[in-house]
This record gives structure tokens, sequence and C-alpha cells, in this order.
């Protein structure tokens, strides 16, 4: 069995027959791939290169900061340098302290740092970055905590010299920023970056920025921030993502907010992101919180701890910038964070175990995991523990792009729906549209009859002229399907939707984008999409402001929106907004019966309603095309994919979105008689190694057994995959889970894709196990050749001492 962590590392070797159609797309987050160029021109061999692995999203308890080397603290910063984690000042409850500790992460032990020259003054709420092999520490509050005296906000800039350890101070001239603590700097472009804090008297939300490059001619300059600037705050983090820096949450006076803001640094311009997208259902944004961390890797932001409406939580929050979405992080099951030598009770064996929520504690990341470090847990007792997050460095699932860009680039197009009085005219597949709208499915059909019954009578033309590279690649004429209950704008929208789960919101607040939003929402009532409809009342009750809440009123109740109108209503009424509402001139030409409402309403308001009935969320993509893929699309098939032979209907347009390999033949050689030979190269996957990939095409599916990963490991490249997530799932499925009893599995298809190096070890595995081994039912029907291959490894590893007690047995 191969344990996590394993120490050597295991190489698999594969046979991949290099065809034309195969693109090798290198991404940074991909398994390293390396051709071996001594083989024949024909063949080349695959080489990955397994271990050590470390189960992704596990927390690891790491050995404690002895007080024999520093004490226990919180309000510090560490910093990760090469292999090493760098704990700085802070305080223990009674003093602040000034101490530079290490952490060596890969022998995982404790020391101080070897230091020479003036170190800062003992601080906390200070902050500390890494510029090339430097450290740099700014500002924090200063003085005497215990006795209360000498206390005071600092903005002071050290240098920390990792090489050398020699502490310098910073002499600069000209303007400083104001002294400060809790704020928050990063580095960018060679530059460090200051933003907000507290001064000692209030909080602040300016930004200053000062080069590292030069230290003779350094000088402090006052950044102009523009756009949604954040409020002032403090006790917040920040991190940079993408060339953006994020800033969540913090303490701004006496509110704390959960908001989460980007500054771009080129154009210095602040965006508050939004959360109206997000679905209710859906993981909502984190509590309001301060004192938390906040570290970036990869495509997503971590959030861990701090103090959140009087709890310390310590669910780890992740924000993916691409998607602009926020998830939980579900522990693996082997995580564990016991108190070194402690036995685990039997209930936290079943369950993965977490750090205690904690605030004003460090992070920092070092390759592909996160380091906490410290804190103030319950009691107001400081913590020296340390713990290890191992990060996934997974491709993301391109699933919602690719289809996406089936929808904007409108190839493979096979139906053309003819919408309202105009009669305009919109295209799209039919394999989307049918598994993500039972409304537009049922008119395909009737649409479908009804061609069949024309052709049968003779009456059908030829194709359509239809713009170059929209024409379906059969010779079949595109369907018409005709609905006069919609117009075109409000229907792109809504079939956006239907291929990316999503809709690209327009400008928040502005009337017509909203009015046509609730346009897109009365289609999602008729057309049974609960999921849209959800996300349309979102926008538009986010959009709703005293400019334009009367014109949305005035058309919610035109087009009989109830939930809409009365959204509306309670808006206009409130003390806040009433007066200013119904001076406006719009209010004058309002019609008289929503003027009584108004009225009426402000006089004597309507009891509230509350429902526990819970709101449906409609299914999501996935579902959709994963019930598409089991049955629900069996009649709408328009390809068959031939695997050793047997057939498998599919949907030509989901093929052409999700792999480039499909993309090329249906557009430039179709065959005629719509089958498609399925392989990998010169390799035949195994029917269920073949299904495997159809969900991840489908649907982005994952989940497979270890014996498909070895038939699928190539499979990124030979049918262009948008990227090698499925490669790395394969990979870490190979690592973690060869196991005794699919051992035999993975054998044969290992030895089918000659991957040599993994049949050679599951053969150590059958060699060492086989007592285990030899009573699988699956080796019986396992070929004459890998019994033999077995047999022969046994006989290899018996000792002669073996051999003679089996002869005296005889």
């Amino acid at each position: 069995i191969l344990p996590s962590g394993h120490a050597g590392g295991l190489t698999l070797t594969m046979a991949l027959a290099v065809g034309s159609t195969m693109t090798c797309k290198s991404t940074k987050v991909a398994p390293s791939v390396d051709f071996d160029h001594s083989c024949s021109d024909s063949v080349e061999y695959l080489t990955l290169n397994f271990g050590p692995f470390e189960t992704v999203h596990r927390w690891r308890r790491l050995p404690p900061c002895d007080e024999f080397v520093g004490a226990r603290r919180s309000k510090h910063t560490v910093v990760a340098y090469r292999d090493a984690i760098y704990v700085f000042g802070g305080d223990n409850g009674k003093n602040m302290l000034n101490d530079l500790l290490r952490f060596d992460v890969k022998d995982c032990s404790w020391c101080r740092a070897f230091t020479t020259g003036t170190p800062p003054a003992p601080r906390y709420h200070h902050s500390a970055v890494v510029y090339g092999s430097s450290m740099f520490v700014f500002g924090g509050y200063t003085g005497d905590i215990y006795s209360n005296s000498n206390l005071k906000n600092k903005n002071d800039l050290f240098e920390y010299k990792f090489a050398t350890g020699q502490w310098t101070e910073w002499k600069v001239d000209g303007s400083l920023p104001v002294a400060r603590s809790a704020h928050g700097a990063t580095v960018y472009s060679d530059k460090l970056w200051i933003f907000a804090g507290y001064d000692g008297n209030a909080r602040l939300n300016d930004m200053w920025t000062i080069s590292l490059q030069d230290r003779e001619h350094a000088c402090w300059e006052e950044i102009d921030q523009s756009g949604e600037i954040p409020p002032s705050c403090c006790n917040f983090p920040v991190a940079v993502c993408r060339d953006k820096m994020f800033v969540f949450s913090g303490q701004s006076g006496a509110k704390i907010t959960n908001n989460l803001f980007q500054f771009e640094f080129k154009g210095h311009m602040w965006t508050r992101i939004p959360t109206e997208h997000l679905l209710r259902g859906s993981p909502p944004p984190p509590q309001r919180r301060y004192g938390h961390t906040m570290v970036a890797f990869d495509r997503h932001l971590y959030v861990f701890g701090g103090a959140a409406d009087n709890t310390l939580p310590n669910e780890l929050h992740c924000y993916d910038v691409d998607s602009q979405t926020w998830e939980v992080i579900q522990p693996s099951l082997d995580s564990e964070v016991c108190c070194g030598g402690a036995n685990p009770s039997t209930d936290s064996m079943l369950s993965p175990q977490m750090p205690s929520g904690r605030l004003f504690h460090a992070a920092a990341v070092i390759q592909d995991a996160m380091y906490i470090f410290g804190g103030t847990v319950d009691n107001n007792v400081r913590s020296g523990e340390m713990y290890r997050f191992q990060f996934s460095c997974y491709p993301k699932c391109t699933l919602h792009e690719d289809y996406g860009r089936l929808w904007e680039n409108r190839q493979f197009c096979d139906v053309e729906f003819i919408l309202g009085e105009r009669e305009e005219r919109v295209l799209g597949h039919i394999a989307i549209v049918t598994a993500r709208c039972q409304w537009l499915r049922k008119k395909i059909l009737q649409a479908r009859d009804r061609q069949r019954q024309e052709s049968d009578e003779g009456a059908t033309g030829g194709p359509r002229d239809i713009p170059g590279g929209s024409r379906p690649s059969s010779t079949q004429p595109l369907l018409e399907v005709s609905i006069r209950e919609a117009e075109a704008q409000p229907f792109e929208v809504l079939m956006q939707f239907l291929y990316t789960d999503k809709i690209q919101y327009p400008r928040r607040g502005h009337v017509q984008d909203v009015l046509l939003i609730m346009d897109v929402y009365k289609l999602a009532l008729s057309f049974k999409l609960s999921r849209l409809e959800q996300l349309c009342v979102q926008y538009i009750e986010a959009s709703v402001d005293l400019q334009n809440v009367l014109s949305v009123c005035e058309n919610a109740n035109k087009l009989q929106l109830d939930q809409l109108k009365e959204h509306c209503l309670n808006f206009v009424v409130k003390e806040s907004h009433f007066n200013q509402v119904i001076m406006t001139k719009e209010f004058e030409h309002l019609s008289t019966p929503l003027i009584v409402e108004i009225v009426r309403r402000k006089q004597q308001p309507p009891p509230r309603l509350y429902s526990d009935l819970p709101v449906d969320i409609g299914t999501s993509l996935v579902q959709d095309m994963k019930a598409y893929l089991e049955g629900g699309g069996l009649e709408f098939c328009d390809i068959i994919l031939l695997l050793d032979g047997h057939p498998r209907p599919a949907h030509k347009a989901i093929l052409a979105a999700r792999s480039s390999y499909f993309e090329a033949m249906f557009r430039s050689f179709m065959p005629e008689d719509g089958q498609v030979n399925i392989s990998i190269g010169e390799m035949v996957p195994s029917k269920q190694a073949f299904e495997s990939m159809l969900r991840y095409i489908y649907y982005g599916d994952v989940n497979m057994p270890p014996e498909d990963s070895l038939y699928l490991f190539a499979a990124p490249y030979y049918y262009g995959f948008s990227n090698n997530r499925l490669q790395a799932y394969c990979k870490q499925n190979l690592e973690m889970n060869v196991t005794v009893e699919n051992v035999l599995q993975i054998l044969e298809a290992a030895d089918k894709t000659q991957a040599l190096d993994m049949k050679k070890h599951c053969l150590h595995i059958i060699v060492h196990q086989f007592i285990k081994v030899s009573k699988l039912p699956n080796l019986r029907s396992l070929s004459q050749l890998l019994l033999l291959d077995i047999i022969e490894s046994l006989a290899t590893h018996i000792s002669d001492k073996q051999c003679a007690e089996m002869g005296s047995d005889i």
C-alpha cells in the first residue's frame, strides 16, 4: 500500500502514441511531465515522478514552540523564507516582544534566529513582509503594556537580512506615513505597500508605498486612491492574487463588515466585490470578523479564524478569484491536530481534527501549504502552536468556461429560436438547452415532430442559409423553434445562463439594465428555471436605489412580479427613504393605484410574513449534465462513439465544447457514418475508464477507481482538454489509493497501458501481501501471462531459507 508522504517516489512510465492531434499544454499546477527522447520516433514514454505526497486539505499539528525558545504569543507576524517560518514580535499577555524565532518546515524544529545589530523595539500589531533576501518590519504599537507606560504607535521601517542576521533601520527623508498599528502590508512590483490601520485616535484608510530596491534614494509616497475605497479599518489581512491586492473584513469604527475589496496596483482603483451572484443556499461569504488571517495560493484566498460576533470560528473559508465564489473547505478525514503523544478519542478519530478558533494569529505560505502560528484562543490564552494545512493545487474546473465558449462561438448550432413579434433569431445547441430547461425541451420535441412530419410528406426544403461558422456539420437543416412570449435580448441572457450557470450582470443600478433583468426574471418564471429566478431577484433587489426604485416598482407591477413589487414598496416606505422618494419628479408621474398603495403602506404597514420553507434554488449545470449523460439526453444523441466495436451514443456539441480533438474532427473531417472510434493514442481504454472520461467531459467529474486513472492519464494530451485537471487527479488517485483490494485491477490496467513501473509496483504489493491477494476472486480471472508474472515475482522474492523450509515440509 502506498502511504501518504512515502519516501523515494514512484516513477510511472507509460507508452503513449503521439498523434498529430495531440496538444501538450503546460500549466503551473500540472504534474511534472518529462519525455524520454532516447526512445524510438514512433513512441514516446511519458514519465511521472510520484511522491512524496500529502493528502489534500489535511491539517497537521506540528511541534509547538518550546518555552525555552520563545514565548507563546499573539499580535505577532510570520513570514516565509525558503524552507523556514520566521516569527517576530507580538505579546505574551504580559509584555511586548521583539525576539525573532525560526521554524524549519523540513525538520519541524524551532530555534532562535541569529541576529546582530539593533532590532526594532518590542511591539505588536506591526507588519512584516519579505522582499528579496530580507524581511521588512513596519510600524506597530510599542511600549510597556505591563505598567501601561510609553505606549505609542510607530512608523519606523527595519530590514532584517536572512543571510547575515543583520538588523538595520531605514532612515527615510521626506514625508512619512502617520504612525500606525493593525494595518495591512504587502510587496508588489519591488515596493512595500501600506494600507489603513489605527493611529491611536482614529482608524485610517490611506495608502503609502516605498521602493525597496534602492535604500539610499528610497522615499515614501502617498497613493491617490480611487473607486470604492474600503472604509477606515484596522485588524484586517491583505493578500495579493492575480496582480491585485485583496482586503477582507476588519474593524471599521464600531462596525465590522464582511466585504471583500480588490485594489488594482496599476490604476490605483478599488472595487468592492459583489455577492449578488451568490445563490441563496450556496456558500455565503464568511461572517464579519477581525483579527483573522488571509493568504493567497494559486487562484484562491484562504481566510481562517478571527473574532466573529463574540465567537471564535475555526472553519477555513476559500474564495475563488476567477469564479468569485466562496466555499467552506472540508478538512480531509486524516487531519490530525491532537496534542503530540496524546491518544485521540474515538469521536475525534471519526471526524477530522482542526485547529481551534483564535484571533491575532499569523499565517504564511511555503510551496503548497499554509502554516499558522500562535494567536489568542479561548479565555484570552496565548498559543504557541504551529499548524500546517495542505492546499489543493489542482487546475480549476473549466466546465462552465468551455460551455460558455460554445455559446459565444455558436459553432455546431442545430436549433434556431424565432422570438417575439419581430421574429428575431437566436442560434443554440439542442444538447445544452434540453439538458437544462424542461420547458424548452418540450418546445424542441414539438418542433422536431413537426419537422419529421413535413419531411415524411416531402415538404422540406434545403438547409437554411446560415452565417459562416454557424452551419451544422450534418446535412440536416436547423430546427426552428418559435417562442412568441420572448424577446431576443432577455432570451440571450437566459441562454447564457443555460450554458454557464450564471449571467453577466450589467451596470448595477442603471434603470435600463435593471428592467432587462426583470424581463429575464419573467422568462425564468415562465420557463420554470428556479436557479435563474433567484439570480435575477438577488441582482434586482441589490440594484434598487433611490434613483430607480419607482421605475422598477412600476415595471414589476406591469409584469405582475409580486415579489419584486413588494421589495420596492418596502424600500420606498423606509423612514430614511420616504421623503426623498416622494419629492422626485418620477413620483408625480407614477400611476394613481401605485401612489395609493405607497401612501396606505406608509400609514399602515402590513404584517411581516415569515416562511420556514426552504428556497428552491433549482438544479445546477453539473447536476443537469450528470442527469443528461445518465439517460436524460438519450433521445437527443447525434454521434456514436465506438469503444472496441461497442457503440455509445453521445452529443457532438458537448464533446466539441470540452475537447479540441472532437472540435477539430467535427469541424473538418466529420465521419460520414456518424461513428468515431475511441482510443488514447494506440491504447483502447477499458469500458469503465471510458465511462469515467465521459463523466469528466459532460460534467467535470473526477472520481474514479485508481485503475481508470492509468488509462486516462494521457487523455488530457490526446483529447486536448482545456487543462491538466484530469491528469492531476489521476496522479493523486494512483499515489493514494493502490491497495490490496484493487491491486489486481491496477495490475491489469498497468499491463495494458504499458505502465511498466506501476506494474512492477503492483507485483511488489502482491508478493508481500500474497496471502490476502490469493483470496481475491479477481485472481482467477487474470490472463495466463499475468499469472506467470506473479509466479516469477514470487520466485524471485522467496529466499533460499524459505525454499528449504518448503522442501522439508514436502
